[in-house]
């Protein structure tokens, strides 16, 4: 035997037991609301392009050759798969087919993310109410978080207000030249450039500048980020220039995002062919669009909100852990 080859998991027993209890917790309050508990696939054939994330790419390679209408053909085929980064494109299908409210708890995974609070294989919560606007499934995401999260209070506060409280600006009006002297001034240079998308540099002043300032005994939920940062989310009918699109932080770390889902489907795929141009400005690769995705919104997708969350973050600070590693039973480190 090689007592150097470390085996045992990275998460403490106890803490496995605490989890299950977290989770049977989450469950139950989902089936107490009448939520569909779904299941869906953990490899999907096309992706999101969002610009920020890095999915893990697979081959399927099939004895026979599948046609688009589920056919089998005598000719080996291989067909390129997608890990989901969330299981977004698929619960949305599930809606349109009439599911009613859902959840789902699974495994997703995102490529190039690792650290503290990061593991490239991670625990995702996802939900969708019909009829909820954007306002209805932030209190909902109150009520879940209260359950195992201790904090002071809740501060709801816009994109716009948060930017000018912390680095008194109007984000919405501001146009790239002057926002570049902020990223200069907080000596983030290095990271973008003055040719860089406007809105790479908001989110980089946002995640670098704002975020660590976060009060850390608050549950903060910031709303109506830009339009421009909407790829899935409706625009806010009063305001153009935002989207019913919010995020929840505690302690500088984000929770959850969630947003009053977009239904109509030529506007998805007019901003899913914007974002895949952005990645060909940046020299990325396209992504496959999900048709099927836009199928479904074709049919009807019902007006729904929808809200991510890091089960394993949520787990963190349940457990008052400072690493992800110690929440799961297998990190990537020892998987």
């Amino acid at each position: 035997m090689n007592s150097l080859v470390s085996w045992q998991p990275s998460a403490s027993i106890l803490n496995l037991f605490k989890r299950a209890q977290i989770l049977s917790k989450i469950r139950m309050f989902f089936n107490d609301l009448g939520l569909l508990e779904v299941d869906t696939p953990s490899m999907s054939k096309a992706t999101i392009p969002e610009i920020h994330l890095c999915p893990f790419k697979t081959d399927f390679i099939s004895p026979n050759t599948i046609t688009e209408q589920g056919d089998s053909l005598p000719l080996p085929s291989i067909i390129p798969m997608y890990l989901i980064t969330s299981p977004e494109y698929h619960m949305k299908r599930l809606l349109a087919a009439g599911s009613g409210p859902i959840f789902q708890i699974c495994r997703s995974f995102r490529n190039k993310e690792f650290g503290s609070y990061h593991n490239p294989e991670f625990t995702i919560l996802e939900w969708y109410r019909l009829d909820y606007d954007m306002y209805q499934i932030m209190n909902e995401v109150n009520d879940l978080l209260k359950m195992f999260i201790d904090y002071s209070c809740v501060e709801i506060i816009s994109y716009k207000e948060i930017f000018s409280q912390y680095i008194g600006i109007d984000p919405l009006s501001i146009d790239q030249e002057k926002l570049y002297k902020y990223v200069v001034k907080f000596n983030l240079c290095d990271v973008v450039s003055p040719n860089d998308d406007l809105d790479i540099q908001l989110q980089l002043l946002f995640n670098m500048v704002i975020v660590p300032k976060m009060s850390s005994d608050k549950l903060i939920f910031v709303y109506h980020f830009p339009a421009s940062q909407a790829l899935m989310a409706e625009i806010n009918y009063k305001d153009n220039r935002v989207s019913d699109r919010f995020e929840v932080y505690f302690q500088g770390i984000e929770l959850a995002n969630g947003f009053l889902e977009l239904t109509d489907a030529d506007k998805q795929r007019d901003r899913l062919k914007q974002e895949n141009n952005k990645r060909t400005a940046i020299n990325l690769k396209k992504r496959p669009i999900d048709y099927q995705l836009l199928a479904a919104l074709e049919y009807g997708l019902p007006t729904c909100s929808g809200v991510a969350l890091g089960v394993d973050r949520l787990l963190m600070f349940a457990l008052k852990v400072k690493n992800i590693r110690e929440v799961i039973a297998f990190s990537v480190t020892c998987a």
